[in-house]
């Protein structure tokens, strides 16, 4: 296993520990039932294959601070929805992104839309938690395993009706996608989602080319995404040339006064006319 940079080993940390002492974030959570609908956030990526945005909502960062009470949370995934995202993001992580389970069952719920639970997994109960509050996929930071643990999660998740959405940052995290028995062919279909984040964990520098340039190292079966610093519709161009079949875009749309409108302009259409009497 790589080494774990030091904000997201001190991220893990303090996610243990909340975990530990039975905190979902959630009040009260949604329980569905057992078998969460997963097909349905890879078939929304697959009918907008190369125009598939995953609109994320979160309430903070690190970098942007607490964003709580800057925007609704709800009416923006509603947004989201009505302006053509093919899915939603939501993190739930707490103590440095603000956010919770309960959150993410109000934006599915109100959005309709399939949503990833973005986390920081360190416990199988967060796999349960993401399925009660209503995801249909769960966020795998491979930089956070070891292969055999990568897929262990994956397939626990699987059976919980999740798909799993493995984000992956460098060479290590790419070669823990290999098939077992290392026969070390990049068609494997042992995934169906893997990303790739343009945000380097260890400088928190972005940059879209290096991704670019490493998507061909993805599984070639899976739906590939492309995570954070996507800010123009020249960015969603440039990396579907490249070979990413859907975009993950936070703080573009998370800052954005006018979500409908970033939206299309991310996916190079018109922005929508507003009705005049």
């Amino acid at each position: 296993m790589s080494e774990v940079p030091d904000i997201l080993r001190r991220i893990c940390e303090q996610r243990r520990r909340r975990v530990a002492s039975g905190d979902a974030g959630a009040s009260p959570a949604r329980r569905l039932p057992a078998g969460a609908p997963g097909h349905r956030f890879l078939d929304a990526v697959s009918a907008r294959r190369g125009r598939a945005v995953i609109a994320e909502i979160k309430m903070g960062s690190p970098k942007l601070g607490d964003l709580r009470g800057r925007f609704d949370p709800v009416a923006r995934a509603v947004a989201y929805a009505d302006a053509g995202a093919a899915c939603l993001s939501v993190v739930v992580e707490p103590d440095h992104f603000h956010g919770g389970y309960d959150l993410l069952a109000e934006c599915a719920a109100a959005s309709g839309l399939p949503a990833v639970a973005k986390d920081f997994v360190v416990s199988d109960v967060q796999l349960a938690w993401a399925r009660d509050a209503g995801a249909c996929a769960v966020l795998l930071i491979a930089a956070l395993y070891d292969a055999a643990e990568l897929r262990r999660l994956a397939g626990l998740a699987r059976g919980f009706g999740l798909v799993p959405l493995i984000e992956t940052h460098d060479d290590a995290d790419f070669e823990k996608l290999r098939p077992v028995g290392g026969g070390g062919e990049e068609g494997s279909s042992d995934w169906e989602l893997v990303g790739i984040n343009n945000r380097d964990l260890r400088t928190f520098e972005v940059d879209l080319e290096r991704s670019a340039d490493r998507v061909g190292r993805l599984p070639f079966s899976a739906l590939k995404v492309a995570e954070s610093g996507i800010h123009t519709g020249a960015d969603v161009a440039r990396l579907r040339r490249a070979g990413f079949d859907a975009f993950l875009i936070g703080e573009r749309l998370v800052l954005s006064g006018d979500p409908a409108a970033a939206l299309a302009e991310l996916l190079g259409r018109p922005a929508p006319q507003e009705v005049t009497s």
